[in-house]
């Protein structure tokens, strides 16, 4: 059989794209809207996924489906990226900080939505690979560095916007601490059993209020002692 060209990948990744707003609709009741926006679903076209996942994956890069990347962790599968973008609702003049780099997908996603995006991996490996193929796709808005997610990355606080694609039983103080008053956060909430894919916003006064989405299944955010 003959390689995937880009104009085969392509055909896929707007396959992928349409896969998504079905999900949505379908959950709308779950997610509270019956579509995710239009700037997300743009965003989605645009990211070549294929080239985010280890090579022997990249046929499939684009079924509805969390991948394997090494190190037993995984992309989260298309749906949950975008569900989780569209939630945390990146503007062009915001800062993200994500937590937990993996090969860069999600925060190459970030990038076509916010002026800057900053990006914590605690895994050197990913992180230096994410921030290779980042950067030879010209996503000049974009740094990663290796470190504990959890910590944040104080240097560069306040965020207008987190993400953290990995689970905690509560918010990381640190990251709570990092957020803008009026920003948001999203990310996985609980233990393995009982995930809720959770928004966390912090008011303008600090404080801080919560809302479950759906029920979700990601790795435990790691920390380093």
């Amino acid at each position: 059989m003959k390689p995937m060209t880009e104009e085969h990948l392509t055909v896929l990744r707007r396959h992928m794209v349409e896969v998504i707003a079905i999900q949505a609709d379908l959950m709308s009741e779950e997610i509270g809207k019956s579509n995710l926006g239009e700037r997300v679903l743009n965003a989605m076209l645009r990211v070549r996924r294929h080239l985010f996942v280890p090579l022997q994956f990249a046929a499939v890069a684009y079924h509805d489906t969390p991948l394997p990347i090494g190190f037993d962790k995984t992309v989260s599968q298309p749906f949950i990226c975008a569900l989780m973008t569209d939630l945390l609702d990146p503007q062009p003049h915001e800062i993200v900080l994500e937590v937990g780099t993996g090969l860069g997908y999600q925060a190459a996603v970030l990038a076509e939505l916010a002026r800057q995006v900053w990006s914590v991996e605690v895994v050197e490996e990913f992180a230096s690979h994410a921030e290779a193929r980042l950067k030879q796709l010209g996503y000049a808005n974009v740094a990663v560095r290796v470190g504990d997610g959890t910590r944040g990355w104080v240097e560069h606080a306040p965020f207008d916007k987190i993400l953290v694609t990995a689970a905690a039983e509560v918010p990381p103080m640190a990251l709570l601490d990092q957020l803008a008053p009026g920003g948001r956060m999203v990310l996985p909430l609980g233990p393995e059993e009982t995930q809720q894919l959770t928004v966390v916003d912090k008011s303008a006064d600090g404080r801080i209020r919560t809302r479950t989405v759906i029920p979700v299944r990601f790795g435990t955010l790691e920390t380093v002692v």
